[in-house]
């Protein structure tokens, strides 16, 4: 049986997600065993891995009494979306604030993928002014709606606090109950790592179940040093919490970081040819801003051998595929 967290949770996931070989992949680079999980799959409002995170986040705001629910992002933020869907789900309200990213823009990319959807699920973003800090913006609503009666429950970006992380130690035990269901010793899952809830609460899952796969991380925001100090501070109020050692899981965190190019949200040329590989090989479509440049990452250690071909290596898919809309122009 799999193991489950004592956490309260909304559902907002009708089931597991599936993981499955990437056959074609690894014969085509002649590598390790690849694996994908694919949170891509989790349903909600075209699916992502905020979804877990707001099963518990919605929790705590239903808990509290919340009438609204306020988070922040970029422009195309695919939390922002899923938050929105959530909101939608159980009846409550939600305003996003949303700021620009430098080296970005068209219409394209203010109109369509997420926004598009965030409009027509029901929602005017507030879009930050480019003189105003997007946290301090946030702050400033969520007091002036408290002003007008509403009981708001802010939500940090990318949901990634030590409640909304819960959902990838969720997702850890469902992933190695997965690999014991079909008979695979899962050495290493690389995913992309920005807000670090996600990282912090697979490294968690996996320190409470006492598995030694490697959980790598590929930065698409900002360095090595950052991101280390971001997975930290959520992972010592989640050691208390949940009862695992943390110095550790402190041990357990590994970081690429030299894949994210000029920014987050800024795409590089390796990032849009490794969306056409997956596409072309495995027929999964990636989204820009994470996952596109996550697979960079995997694919540049499988070149430098980083893996044996007898190791199994898996690909945690986090949604934002239809970011691409967003980008239409760098595929064409």
């Amino acid at each position: 049986m799999m193991k489950t967290l004592d956490v309260k949770k909304v559902a907002l996931m009708s089931n597991t997600t599936p993981f499955e070989p990437m056959l074609n992949l690894s014969k085509a680079l002649n590598s390790a065993k690849l694996f994908i999980k694919r949170d891509d799959c989790t349903g909600l409002a075209t699916g992502g891995n905020k979804t877990r995170k707001l099963e518990y986040l919605v929790a705590d705001a239903l808990k509290k009494n919340a009438t609204i629910l306020v988070t922040i992002g970029g422009i195309q933020s695919n939390h922002a979306r899923q938050t929105v869907a959530a909101a939608n789900k159980f009846n409550l309200k939600c305003a996003l604030v949303l700021e620009k990213v430098p080296g970005t823009g068209g219409d394209d990319y203010l109109q369509s993928g997420n926004m598009l959807l965030d409009t027509i699920m029901g929602t005017e973003p507030h879009i930050v002014p480019d003189d105003k800090d997007c946290l301090e913006y946030a702050l400033a609503l969520v007091e002036q709606l408290k002003a007008q009666g509403e009981v708001p429950y802010f939500i940090t970006v990318g949901g990634s606090d030590p409640i909304g992380a819960c959902g990838y130690v969720e997702c850890a035990f469902e992933l190695m109950e997965q690999c014991k269901q079909q008979q695979i010793k899962l050495d290493a899952l690389i995913h992309a790592t920005g807000s670090a809830g996600t990282q912090a609460g697979l490294i968690a899952g996996m320190e409470l179940l006492g598995a030694d796969t490697r959980v790598i991380g590929v930065c698409v925001s900002k360095p090595e040093t950052a991101q280390r100090e971001l997975i930290i501070d959520l992972l010592e109020p989640m050691s208390e919490a949940l009862g695992f050692d943390l110095q550790s899981a402190i041990k357990r965190i590994d970081i690429k970081d030299q894949y994210y190019g000029e920014g987050y949200g800024i795409p590089t040329t390796a990032m849009v040819e490794a969306v056409k590989t997956l596409a072309r090989h495995e027929a999964i479509l990636l989204d820009p801003v994470y996952t596109g440049k996550a697979m960079v990452g995997m694919l540049d250690m499988i070149n430098n051998n980083e893996f044996s071909a007898e190791q199994n290596v898996a690909f945690l898919h986090t949604g934002g595929s239809v970011g691409l809309f967003a980008y239409k122009d760098l595929f064409k």
